[in-house]
């Protein structure tokens, strides 16, 4: 019995050289293919990474700061007009059980610069407003020169600058002066020391605040003592913000009462808020933005696979001969597909490769520049190389099998 010939198989290691081969004949133009893959995996990723470090740089800041602080305003009564928050309204919080600080400011009519000379419409939009005592524990607030508000200090003309008040009155360090105008009508002259019936007087600087990441109305902010407010400015004793904290088991519980026990009466005209709320929102926001950025990087990734495909259907024309010998001396096509397959394969892995290593070297050095901790999930790593092999199936699906269907006569009668 005669035996058959079968044609011999290629093994992964035959698939890969020959593969490899073919991609060495072209340099130039493997290069540019796979460049265009790179780019469009170079977006996604540095797009994910530089998110994801984004969002982790929120995280630790949240774990930081707390999630347990609230905020308490007054609202709008059924007239349209700004309610009022009671004088009491701060010891009335203190009183709910699971409350462990508390602190409050009461806004004022009054404007601050650095001397009595500049006009008083110049203010940089820095408030003046009064103080509690408590208010720098309730917030978890340091301060970055001098010191806060005690029992003494509070009770004269002193002030603690926020931390961007302080740069815009250019008075970054304790020890100077600043100058608080509490009537519109007075024009104060330097050098006076006089007190609310001439208009406004020299307060001393304090101390000045670190940046208050979760009260950021507190770093514009000159902050004066309740007392001396009330005795230098004017201020009627009524709060206009009150900060709370509690045990994060708590905060749900305590949110629920915080309206009623500061306004049993009206408890519809007050607002409670969680000032943590805002940095989440803002993540969300930052998300949506990300996927628009996704959208363009797999807008370049769709062209980068039309390049490939472009590249394989060109070798495909230029290599008939090739083809046609090949068949002629028994391959397959099967074996042919297999061949220009794998040459798509190759040319979308390296590019893929590239363009990967490339997003997590720019997360990297963006995630430091901005001092965020450098994050790239791995499901973003594994997603980009599982997306070019993909494309790289796509892009050389029809080459490959257009160069399977060339009859060896044809192919080197054309060649």
């Amino acid at each position: 019995m005669k035996d058959e010939l079968s044609p011999g198989r290629l093994g992964a290691a035959d698939v890969l050289r020959v593969g490899l081969g073919g991609l060495r004949a072209r340099p130039a133009r493997v290069v540019l293919s796979a460049l265009g893959l790179a780019i469009g995996i170079a977006t996604m990723v540095a797009v994910i990474g530089i998110s994801s470090s984004g969002k982790e740089d929120l995280l630790r800041r949240l774990d930081r700061l707390g999630t347990n602080l609230l905020t308490v305003k007054p609202g709008d009564t059924l007239f349209g007009e700004k309610a009022e928050l009671p004088e009491t309204a701060p010891e009335m919080v203190r009183r709910i059980g699971s409350v462990t600080a508390v602190g409050a400011t009461g806004s004022m009519d009054a404007t601050v610069r650095r001397t009595g000379m500049i006009p008083e419409e110049v203010t940089h939009g820095i408030a003046v407003q009064a103080a509690t005592i408590e208010l720098l524990d309730t917030l978890e607030v340091g301060t970055a020169s001098g010191a806060w508000l005690n029992s003494a200090t509070a009770r004269y003309p002193g002030v603690v600058l926020g931390d961007l008040a302080a740069r815009r009155l250019g008075v970054e360090q304790a020890g100077g002066r600043v100058w608080i105008d509490a009537s519109s009508g007075a024009r104060p002259l330097v050098g006076g020391g006089r007190g609310l019936e001439d208009g406004g007087r020299w307060f001393t600087v304090l101390g000045v605040l670190r940046p208050a990441e979760l009260a950021p109305e507190i770093d514009r902010s000159v902050l004066v003592g309740w007392d001396a407010a009330q005795r230098y400015l004017g201020f009627d004793g009524h709060p206009t913000t009150i900060y709370e904290r509690s045990a994060d088991a708590a905060v749900g519980d305590v949110r629920s009462v915080l309206a009623r026990t500061v306004s049993p009466e009206r408890p519809e005209e007050i607002e409670v808020g969680r000032p943590s709320d805002a940095l989440e929102a803002r993540a969300a926001a930052e998300g949506a933005f990300t996927g628009l950025l996704l959208g363009l990087g797999a807008v370049a990734l769709l062209v980068g696979g039309v390049g490939v495909a472009n590249t394989m259907v060109i070798s495909v024309l230029e290599r008939r001969r090739e083809i046609g010998l090949r068949r002629s001396l028994g391959a397959t096509r099967g074996q042919v597909r297999v061949q220009f397959l794998a040459e798509s394969l190759l040319l979308s892995a390296f590019g893929g490769a590239a363009g990967t290593a490339a997003g997590a070297a720019v997360t990297a050095g963006f995630a430091l520049w901005k001092g965020w901790p450098p994050v790239v999930p791995v499901w973003a790593l594994g997603g980009a190389l599982a997306a070019t092999l993909a494309i790289g199936t796509a892009a050389g699906l029809y080459p490959a099998m257009r160069a399977a269907r060339l009859p060896p006569t044809t192919a080197l009668a054309a060649a």
